[in-house]
């Protein structure tokens, strides 16, 4: 049995804001939230679910105790060593579909994070669309050091960083702190520990007052948008605010506006 417990849940999970805000906690303090095929099939599970339970409109994910997330177990990498090739192809595959799950989730997922941001730690902050750290939390891509890559994690912390800052550390393996992770664009937000979850609570408020179509809609505007040419990306956006402005949603949304009045789905019951 592992000293974190065997058969411990990997992944907690509660409700609060009357069942919209659902807070998805990596549940390894032990071993400071490391990645192991239990945790990744479990938060794999738990985010394809919240996609669509009705009510939940926002996600937090966080880690327990003193870490958001160390990387990879190191008995789950001493297992991998052994692995085929086909076999670590299945493995790889897995990780891959859960950072996938993430960043395709419908709901706005806020990233709280703390400690150590390490490895596939750093892939969540980079799947996550709101990322809110404490000061001196350590971010880092440390695989070459180990011989192997941040191949998994790559295609979406090379979109938050950008090629430049990716061959920088993928390359060290150095780690960085969370002010140098904000100045890259991995981390958005970078406060005192002790504000921590002021500063996620504040943002989770900001994210309400938004309907809750719009928002998953606006999520995958910002992910499609930066991939398209000017040709496709501008009928698109016609297209786009055209549809919103006619659903009931933005007809609810301006009228509440032009009347000065709350939209529907701002109150404690929507």
């Amino acid at each position: 049995m592992s000293s974190d417990g065997a058969r411990a849940p990997r992944i907690l999970i509660d409700r609060t804001h009357g069942g919209r805000v659902a807070n998805v906690v990596l549940n390894r303090p032990e071993l400071r939230n490391a990645f192991d095929d239990r945790l990744i099939e479990e938060a794999s599970d738990v985010f394809q679910g919240l996609a669509f339970e009705p009510g939940v409109r926002v996600v937090v994910l966080s880690g327990a105790g003193k870490s958001f997330c160390a990387g990879a177990d190191l008995n789950w990498m001493g297992r991998m060593a052994g692995y085929s090739l086909e076999e670590n192809a299945r493995d790889s595959a897995a990780l891959a579909a859960l950072f996938q799950i993430v960043n395709e989730c419908p709901r706005p997922v806020v990233a709280r994070i703390h400690g150590a941001a390490l490895g596939g730690g750093t892939g969540l902050a980079a799947v996550a669309d709101i990322v809110i750290a404490a000061e001196g939390t350590l971010f880092g891509t440390t695989e070459v050091r180990l011989g192997i890559l941040p191949a998994v994690i790559s295609p979406y912390v090379v979109r938050k960083i950008g090629e430049s800052n990716a061959r920088l550390w993928f390359l060290t393996g150095e780690r960085f702190d969370a002010r140098e992770a904000q100045r890259a664009g991995l981390v958005h937000r970078v406060v005192p520990e002790a504000e921590l979850d002021t500063a996620v609570e504040a943002v989770v408020g900001s994210l309400l007052l938004g309907g809750p179509e719009a928002l998953a809609e606006a999520k995958h505007l910002a992910r499609t948008m930066g991939s398209l040419s000017f040709d496709a990306a501008i009928p698109l956006s016609i297209t786009k605010i055209s549809e919103r402005r006619v659903s009931p949603e933005g007809q609810e949304g301006m009228s509440a506006f032009l009347g000065k009045r709350r939209a529907s789905w701002t109150s404690a019951e929507a």
